[in-house]
């Protein structure tokens, strides 16, 4: 069986647009799967040809609504039963990680329920993106390819040639993640300090390092609401900032995010393709990461060093 025999690439519904772009860098085409929706809500998926004894690549990203993960898991469940050699989740988005840990009594921990629902239903190996929280990879008992958006967003800051470059963090938990751009681009560090009075809303914020003259770029995992980015910016351009763009790995962007992205003194918001955006926001840069999930898949698929393809 040839290398392009030996797989098969399959897409849920809203992660389509992807697994067109991810199939056209492989040379292959997209899997024939079907989507067979009730009048209640309920669905349920079949594969239109066989996948016997064939690795089988299910490309969704589980951003809400739960429907997303379901349509995964039931892909996942019907694979397993056709009897696919290996089942391959590729979750460019993994949603519900932010629930990594217990930060207050009586609260579940999303991302490990996450982890063990994919784990029953059947799947053998995860490649993922950017997780908000690395230990997350300890949550599965099969072997997890975490990819970093950093193989996109790093040649684009660079082709931008900014002068006194600064990269920042909008807040303490991401400062490892920016510290690496930091370090990579050869520029300081600046940190922003905020606390929340609740989920999505910013008590205060300080910043801790100077942006005085300074080109910034603010690093983050994913933008939700936007209120922590577009803050961290109208703070930074007070302090004397020449520009602030902002880069992060997933467009979750709900609720007031993209008014407050186009108000903001934002030069620019740059994503990556994880999630679909499909509002208009004039500062919105999206980058493709389809030719990296593609590498990986191909490497995957000729057991070879998936790690030599990262840039940090």
């Amino acid at each position: 069986m040839s290398e392009k025999n030996s797989y098969l690439v399959f897409s849920g519904t809203r992660s389509r647009y992807l697994a067109e772009k991810i199939c056209s860098s492989l040379g292959c085409p997209l899997g024939n799967l079907v989507v067979t929706r009730f009048s209640d809500g309920e669905f349920a998926v079949s594969y239109e040809e066989s996948i016997r004894g064939r690795d089988v690549f299910l490309v969704q990203s589980t951003f809400p609504n739960s429907d997303n993960l379901m349509e995964l898991l039931l892909m996942i469940d019907a694979a397993k039963r056709a009897s696919a050699r290996q089942i391959i989740a590729v979750i460019p988005y993994f949603g519900w990680a932010r629930q990594d840990r217990k930060d207050k009594p009586r609260v579940s921990i999303g991302a490990k329920l996450v982890a063990d629902l994919l784990r029953v239903a059947g799947i053998d190996r995860l490649i993922t993106m950017d997780l908000h929280a690395d230990q997350i990879q300890g949550f599965f008992n099969v072997p997890v390819d975490h990819l970093y958006a950093s193989g996109v967003i790093l040649p684009y800051l660079q082709g931008l040639h900014l002068k006194d470059l600064v990269i920042a963090s909008p807040d303490v938990g991401g400062s490892k993640r920016a510290n690496t751009y930091a370090k990579y681009l050869g520029c300081p560090l600046v940190l922003c300090n905020k606390t929340r009075a609740r989920a999505n809303e910013i008590e205060s914020m300080q910043i801790i390092g100077d942006v005085k003259g300074k080109n910034v770029v603010i690093i983050d995992d994913m933008v939700d609401t936007a209120g922590t980015i577009t803050k961290a910016a109208d703070i930074m351009m007070e302090a004397g900032a020449l520009s602030v763009r902002a880069c992060a790995s997933h467009c979750v962007m709900s609720g007031p995010a993209n008014d407050r992205v186009e108000k903001s003194a934002l030069e620019e918001m740059v994503f990556t393709d994880s999630i679909p955006y499909t509002q208009r926001c004039s500062k919105v840069v999206q980058l493709s990461v389809a030719g990296i999930i593609a590498e990986t898949i191909r490497r995957v698929v000729n057991n070879e060093s998936i790690s030599s393809q990262y840039l940090i």
